[in-house]
């Protein structure tokens, strides 16, 4: 090889020969949740693993839920036929005791996961398709329909989240649900009541993309209206609805357990719901018995926790200024490190402060004098 093409290196530097080319990204790293796993640091970290394991929890448990259970979520006879006591202390044979009407609460509790990742998928799916497209119709075209829009989404807005899925659930199903009534009541009313979050995410971010260089050179080259939709603007306007997304679910439960605590909820032949348990569970807890109350309401807290967590690590994650915070030290140890000449970076022994002068200067002007 000619020395032309050698390439030219610093005497006793080895860094440029152990530089290696970055590996092209897999589609599973450019995932959101994975993508900020690898860029969280600190507490973010600690917060967004706690929500994700919490969160992956309950899906499991609603997945299997007929393989953990060991009875059914209305069952109150054993397979010889012979029925459970009713609030009984929690035993071997009821891990986590009965109910006032003789159900297994642990089945109960269990089954109950399973009903509350429904209500959660139904709720946001909804939320984020009629949200989404209304935003980028609105924040596109603009003029009356985008005022139009934007009346209608701040009236909806103002609504109760809790008074309106009382609504639903009157009209749906009389106020007494089976399966899909009670959830379509909570999905519906969260529907409507977080359509507006996701319209006004959506459209400020399309008004101000909308005149962007490459919207401008879409236009020009003949791109269709549908394709600037839907291939660039919406894209790129999507960067903080995980964040509205969290808030949209833990909502969900929270309504979904008000709807059955006031008596407007699930049937519980029809399937496990922790609000209408916690509801039935009232009554017990003046006389002592404890279980019946606490397991199902644990178990709202922590999905809860789970989602909110998640949440606010992504709102966190989303904000560069709140990535990584570092001490002062770290800082000035970053500038350091940042020296051409190792053989030139001074200790902190070594800096002098303005102002200040080192010992030796001292004794020279002393001399001087």
């Amino acid at each position: 090889m000619s020395a032309a093409n050698s390439t030219p290196t610093v005497p006793g530097d080895d860094r440029l020969a152990e530089l290696k080319a970055k590996s092209r990204e897999t589609f599973f790293s450019k995932l959101p949740i994975v993508k900020q796993l690898k860029i969280a640091v600190g507490w973010q970290k600690g917060m967004l693993i706690t929500g994700l394991v919490l969160c992956a929890f309950f899906l499991l448990v609603a997945i299997f839920a007929p393989l953990i259970a060991p009875y059914g979520f209305s069952q109150i006879k054993d397979a010889s036929g012979k029925a459970f006591d009713t609030q009984a202390a929690p035993s071997a044979e009821h891990i986590w005791g009965t109910t006032v009407g003789g159900f297994d609460v642990f089945s109960r509790t269990v089954w109950g996961a399973r009903t509350a990742v429904i209500a959660i998928i139904i709720a946001v799916l909804c939320s984020i398709f009629i949200g989404v497209i209304l935003g980028l119709v609105s924040g596109y075209f603009g003029g009356w329909i985008d005022r139009v829009l934007v009346v209608i989404a701040d009236a909806i807005y103002s609504f109760p989240s809790l008074l309106l899925a009382i609504l639903m659930a009157i009209m749906i199903s009389g106020g007494q649900s089976s399966l899909w009534g009670g959830i379509l009541a909570s999905g519906l009313s969260i529907t409507v009541v977080y359509i507006p979050q996701y319209f006004r995410t959506i459209r400020a971010e399309v008004v101000r993309m909308k005149e962007s260089a490459f919207i401008e050179s879409a236009r020009v080259i003949g791109a269709p209206t549908w394709r600037i939709l839907t291939k660039h603007l919406l894209k790129n306007s999507t960067r903080t609805l995980p964040v509205i997304l969290t808030l949209n679910s833990s909502e969900a439960i929270l309504t979904l357990a008000g709807l059955g605590f006031l008596g407007f909820g699930i049937e519980p032949t029809a399937a496990a719901e922790w609000g209408y348990d916690l509801n039935r569970s009232v009554s017990d807890v003046t006389a002592g018995i404890w279980w019946t109350a606490v397991f199902p309401g644990v178990a709202i807290v922590l999905i809860v926790l789970g989602i909110t967590l998640v949440g606010e690590s992504l709102n966190d994650l989303a904000d560069p200024r709140l990535r990584a915070r570092k001490s002062a030290g770290e800082v000035i140890g970053s500038i350091e490190d940042t020296s051409v000449d190792p053989s030139t970076q001074k200790s902190a022994a070594e800096v002098v402060l303005p102002g200040e002068q080192t010992s030796d200067a001292k004794a020279s002007k002393g001399e001087e004098s």
